[in-house]
């Protein structure tokens, strides 16, 4: 399956119908939440469920990529599904899927379908993987959708504006069912034209964010139906902002307020602004792999009190890179370069040496090397950023555990 990674992307929905028609239509056992979005779908889709979950209600999580094991794609209540149990659906699925010529994507979304169903999942939180319209997860038939925001990504296959890219991520959007945003308000009329029912951050519904530095924030989450405060270990303003939709996408559930701030306190979410001591350093990982996620990784340490730290860096060769480097520039002291040991997607690191003029550089081969290089540096903190794929191999490193070794393309 890995080694369909290599075929790329086909939006389309037909193949992935196909699929889960072999398969029983396990979609059909359980509720779905369908989370899409520029930047925070993650997050988003994690607090979501972890709200659901605290109101005493089955969830099960789907998200895209994975860090470091497959099977984190795939949590019910919490837990990651066995990998045993995996590897068996998986097989399971197989030759249908080889019948049909479905994507990784496609086979990946039709996997956790059949593993929700068979575990009982009542409701479905699912993490749209590209766009929205042609998205395989957008088979799926949501009772709430949830677009956290739009910006310039992916728009070899998007389009080239931002209006372009909302029309696409409209697509989770159904007529007549409720849906939460916070995307910007000269895009909201493309989102309203879908005729869902909508609740617009700065419309319908209104944040109120007080920071509480390295713990996080307080929410006040101002709607319609009432308001909720709630305190959230996600941090920075975007972190804050994450947190408040999937707390309107949870009261519009039905979920209680009190369902909603445990499990907006209880989330986790990896490599988004995770903090990690290691060898007398705190290390922050992030994601951050376009320009508007690198503005708002920069922004958060701003807030955080951060001037200046030692930067590793390492990106897919085929992303805004100038543009993430433009908001990251002014954070760094010095920037150590590295890329994804088992990314074929990864660029070469001294090709991104001109990204960052007038800033002490280092140019390495492998993440445990750039490692290596931060700890003679002896930082107080520093930051990883720049690509999915390079948080998978570097956090391993820091935590003292394995990575599955497998090459990865999405």
């Amino acid at each position: 399956m890995f080694a369909r990674q290599r075929f790329g992307m086909h939006p389309g929905l037909g193949r992935v119908e196909a699929l889960l028609s072999r398969l029983g239509n396990p979609q059909r056992a359980f509720r779905t939440v369908l989370v899409g979005g520029t930047n925070g779908k993650g997050s988003t889709a994690a607090s979501v469920a972890a709200m659901l979950r605290a109101g005493g209600v089955r969830a099960g999580l789907f998200t895209s990529p994975h860090l470091t094991r497959f099977t984190e794609r795939f949590v019910v209540d919490g837990a990651e599904l066995p990998e045993a149990e995996v590897a068996a659906a998986l097989a399971e699925l197989r030759p249908h899927a080889e019948e049909v010529g479905a994507s990784f994507f496609e086979v990946i979304t039709a996997l956790g379908a059949l593993l929700f169903s068979r575990a009982g999942v009542e409701v479905a939180v699912m993490e749209v993987g590209l766009g929205g319209r042609l998205d395989a997860t957008n088979t799926l038939d949501p009772v709430l959708s949830v677009l956290t925001n739009v910006g310039l990504d992916h728009t070899e296959v998007l389009g080239n504006t931002r209006e372009a890219i909302a029309r696409e991520k409209a697509g989770i959007l159904r007529a007549g069912r409720p849906a939460v945003t916070g995307v910007a308000a000269d895009l909201r009329p493309i989102l309203r034209a879908e005729g869902a029912d909508l609740w617009a951050l700065g419309e319908e519904a209104h944040l109120s964010v007080q920071g509480r530095g390295w713990e996080g924030s307080d929410v006040t989450v101002g709607n319609p139906a009432g308001t909720v405060r709630l305190r959230t270990p996600l941090l920075g303003a975007h972190g804050a902002a994450n947190a408040g939709l999937a707390a309107l996408a949870a009261l519009r559930l039905g979920l209680r307020p009190e369902a909603v701030q445990a499990g907006a306190q209880a989330v986790q979410w990896p490599g988004r602004l995770e903090v990690i001591p290691w060898r007398g350093t705190r290390v922050l990982l992030d994601g951050a792999h376009n320009p508007d996620g690198a503005q708002a990784v920069a922004a958060a340490l701003r807030e955080l009190g951060v001037e200046r730290l030692p930067l590793v860096f390492g990106a897919a060769g085929d992303k805004d890179l100038a543009g993430v480097a433009a908001a990251l520039r002014s954070l760094a002291s010095e920037v150590i370069l590295t890329r994804a040991a088992l990314s074929p997607r990864a660029a070469d690191p001294a090709s991104l040496a001109h990204l960052f003029p007038e800033v002490p550089l280092t140019v390495t081969d492998h993440p445990q090397a750039a490692l290596d290089a931060l700890a003679a540096r002896r930082a107080p903190q520093a930051l990883v950023c720049g690509s999915l794929y390079l948080l998978g191999e570097v956090r391993p490193l820091l935590l003292g555990e394995t990575s599955e070794g497998r090459e990865r393309w999405q």
